[in-house]
């Protein structure tokens, strides 16, 4: 891609032209002012793939995946130890930048958060304004097409690109910003809830979606959906937190074993319905 004469910052290359990345959190304890969330917890998130994070309400699932893109920091009161680590680099690293972060590390969030104002054009390339990206118009227009492309939307808006974003539906909508997200090519993606809002036809669009999307970015979605854990994630990891303690991984490993023939009796439980 050629940026303009200008440009603050060059686009990255495509993900096809990348290693793709894996994600590995090391001894995470994470707090809100005194109150601790998250104990000592440790994952490995397959680069390629998608990992699902179940576990009940309240077990610090949402929790870790704002851990990975430096989010939790947001909050006054947060506190942290441990690391998060993108092919064996911190991302908490003092020398890295909070922005490198972010730009590496994408997020869709559980409602769909399309700018209102912005057309469906201008929502695909916001991310690059945010990040002080510029680039030529050609390139703008092949990168809103390829990611429209990908976010599973481009046959449905290809001829109203300049109406509202937040005219679309919801599933659109969330199509939209997964679309955003993929403008700044991150090499992870992470997805909190994204089809929680949504209706059994857009949760089956945007399964197809993320399917698609795990040859090219890795992908970490937190669910209460175990149908769903069940049909698009490669990986699981079991969060449980117990009356007043905070959350741990009671298990992961490959989805497959552990619906099917999980070791530990409280994975057992939770994914076959009799709790959470």
């Amino acid at each position: 891609m050629t940026a303009a004469p200008d440009a603050t910052t060059l686009l990255p290359p495509v993900p096809g032209d990348r290693p793709l990345a894996e994600i590995e959190a090391r001894d995470i304890t994470a707090w809100f002012g005194s109150h601790k969330v998250l104990d000592r917890v440790s994952l490995t998130m397959p680069a390629g793939g998608i990992t699902a994070l179940i576990g009940p309400s309240g077990c610090g699932k949402s929790t870790f995946l704002r851990i990975l893109n430096r989010m939790h920091e947001l909050v006054p009161s947060a506190q942290l130890a441990g690391e998060v680590l993108l092919d064996g680099e911190d991302i908490y690293d003092p020398e890295r930048r909070l922005i490198d972060a972010r730009r590496a590390i994408g997020m869709v969030f559980q409602k769909p958060n399309p700018f209102p104002a912005m057309s469906i054009r201008e929502n695909v390339l916001a991310g690059l304004r945010l990040t002080g990206t510029r680039a030529s118009k050609s390139t703008k227009d092949e990168l809103v097409e390829s990611c429209l492309i990908k976010g599973g939307l481009w046959s449905e808006v290809k001829d109203r690109l300049d109406a509202p974003g937040g005219g679309l539906s919801g599933g659109q909508q969330q199509r939209l910003c997964i679309a955003r997200s993929l403008a700044i090519k991150p090499r992870v993606l992470l997805m909190d809830e994204p089809c929680s809002a949504l209706d059994p036809t857009s949760t089956r669009v945007i399964e197809e979606t993320m399917k698609d999307l795990a040859r090219e970015v890795t992908i970490v979605i937190v669910t209460h959906n175990m149908q769903q854990a069940a049909r698009v994630s490669d990986t699981c990891a079991f969060f449980l937190a117990s009356q007043g303690t905070p959350g741990v991984i009671v298990e992961h490993g490959d989805t497959g074993a552990m619906f099917q023939s999980p070791q530990d009796p409280r994975t057992s439980d939770y994914v076959h319905g009799r709790f959470g």
